[in-house]
């Protein structure tokens, strides 16, 4: 059969993104990389870890000072000379601990002011020598997990800063802390200036991921600041997969100097429409400092990591799981855990497959169907970018956009009837073979297992509520019946403009119900889309959504 064209285009929205994995660093040392890193390292690396361990012994001891019986624990901010004993001693040793460590600092931009802006937003995030801008800006607070405010040594320091903490086990944390930062840019210079990676992750500095709300809640100006690590050999990038923390920091520290530029933006004040809209206040920053860095922006974000880390643990390509998440969500309007269920399907079809995607031939397997012209077809929806598989992301974009809307209840019964062809109110396997062997043109396919996985009382028999929550939980099934039908139409359409072409043809009553996909079709079909009904031809496509 020749292929159908689709009649209306892909949305460009759900195009795949400009990088398609931010969360990687590949990056290797070679051996000529790792000889001179052995060598310096011999110098270096005890002479370094010596003045580092004494730094912080020093910032430990005045960040103990001025927290010294402290009222309040963070509640209440630091004050007189406990805030300047932060502002200079620990701004002083946090310069002079970076310059141990061999960083080569260049700094662009004038830095505002806290009655110019009250929250740095810096991007992009990509390790945690990021820390660096808090020693250029007066030791600003930052947002922290509280998890991190009992560490030894650094948890004092760290609490000295007056964090924004947050808690991953509070449900309500991502709540409070919005509260708590709005709180503080609106205290009128009460509180320290807010540092805040609006990425809420590392990545590899190759795009500007989603930017989370929280810097933008308050509606008070910002001052974007860039960070960028102009270095041939990059030993400071910490992703979710490539080095880890203590490899970073050894490799670094074994490197004679890293450069780093911080450049300070003018500073963003909202618009009256960014003030009552967040979202629009982040993508206007984060598209302001992504036109400085000249990198493009893409709508990854946090939720894309955990789904990629759950790729990863069901033998998948970690890369499998990013599908995107802030666009997927808003658009399809989709939660993580469901998007997280879809995972698990998706890795039960591609197992056999390698590089994490779907071929055909998964495709009909999962489906225990044999390939046909109508599942073709499916598939041919589900692969976007028509490279003849399907990946997560497509996998994700399909169910919803396609076969969701299709398994409605209307289209589930509208199934079972046809089925149903002696209308007994059951559906027996050899109805159930005869329906499935005409839509997909194979005589002597075999549907008994296919025909046992949904028969759940083992009865013989297919009731109607067995047969809707097969149906709800494999929305697929749905969308190919729709298919069937539609390819149907199509075809008798096409014979009947063969037969007004052709006048010397008489239109016989046998012709016209003739059912181009088999040889043979039930009488059943005429229950469900009999000639002439217009509301029947309406209701099944929903490629319009597409």
């Amino acid at each position: 059969m020749a292929q159908r064209v689709l009649p209306l285009p892909r949305q460009q929205s759900f195009c795949p993104p400009t990088v398609p994995n931010p969360f990687v660093h590949p990056g290797r040392l070679s051996a000529r990389d790792k000889l001179r890193t052995i060598l310096q390292g011999i110098i270096l690396l005890p002479f370094r870890a010596i003045c580092i361990a004494f730094i912080l012994l020093l910032a430990w001891l005045f960040a103990s000072i001025a927290t010294f019986r402290h009222p309040g624990k963070g509640s209440v901010p630091l004050k007189g000379w406990r805030r300047r004993m932060i502002r200079t001693t620990l701004s002083c040793l946090t310069r002079t601990l970076f310059f141990v460590m061999g960083f080569q600092v260049k700094v662009k931009g004038k830095i505002a002011s806290l009655l110019e802006a009250p929250i740095f937003v810096a991007a992009p995030h990509s390790s945690f020598f990021d820390a660096i801008i808090s020693a250029l800006t007066g030791m600003p607070s930052i947002v922290s997990r509280a998890e991190n405010l009992s560490t030894p040594v650094l948890g004092t320091i760290l609490s000295s800063l007056q964090p924004v903490s947050v808690s991953r086990q509070d449900p309500d944390s991502r709540k409070n802390t919005v509260i708590e930062i709005t709180k503080r840019a609106l205290s009128r210079g009460q509180w320290p200036q807010i540092l805040i990676f609006p990425e809420g992750t590392c990545t590899n500095r190759s795009c500007l991921i989603t930017f989370k709300q929280g810097a933008f809640v308050p509606r008070v100006p910002v001052q974007p600041v860039l960070l960028r690590y102009p270095n041939k050999l990059d030993t400071v990038t910490w992703t979710w997969q490539g080095y880890s923390l203590k490899e970073l920091c050894v490799m670094t520290v074994c490197q004679l100097f890293t450069r780093v530029e911080v450049e300070f933006l003018p500073v963003h004040v909202p618009t009256e429409e960014e003030k009552n809209d967040p979202i629009l206040f982040a993508n206007r920053v984060r598209q302001t400092m992504a036109t400085a860095l000249n990198v493009p922006v893409t709508d990854h974000t946090f939720e894309d990591c955990r789904l990629m880390i759950s790729a990863g643990q069901l033998t998948l390509p970690m890369e499998a799981g990013l599908v995107e998440f802030t666009k997927i969500s808003k658009k399809l309007n989709l939660k993580w855990n469901h998007v997280r269920e879809q995972l698990d399907t998706f890795a039960a079809i591609a197992s056999a497959s390698k590089g994490g995607r779907i071929g055909i031939e998964e495709f009909a397997e999962y489906l225990k169907l044999p390939i046909s012209d109508v599942l073709k077809e499916l598939f041919l929806l589900f692969d976007r970018n028509g490279d003849g598989t399907i990946d997560f992301r497509e996998y994700v974009i399909g169910l919803s956009i396609l076969c969701n809307p299709a398994n409605t209840e209307e289209t589930i019964r509208m199934a079972f009837k046809l089925f149903d062809m002696d209308e007994d109110g059951t559906i027996r396997e050899d109805e159930f073979a005869c329906i499935i062997q005409s839509a997909l043109g194979v005589p002597d396919l075999d549907v008994s297992m296919l025909f046992k996985e949904i028969d759940a009382d083992e009865t013989g028999k297919l009731s109607y509520e067995e047969f809707k929550d097969f149906a709800l939980k494999h929305p697929e099934y749905a969308k190919l019946f729709t298919t069937y039908l539609e390819l149907q139409r199509y075809q008798l359409d096409m014979l009947e403009e063969d037969d007004i072409e052709s006048p010397e043809v008489k239109h016989s009553p046998v012709r016209k119900s003739t059912v181009p996909v088999s040889e043979t079709t039930p009488i059943a079909r005429n229950k469900v889309c009999p000639e002439g009904n217009e509301e029947c031809n309406s209701s099944t496509s929903d490629k319009k959504d597409d």
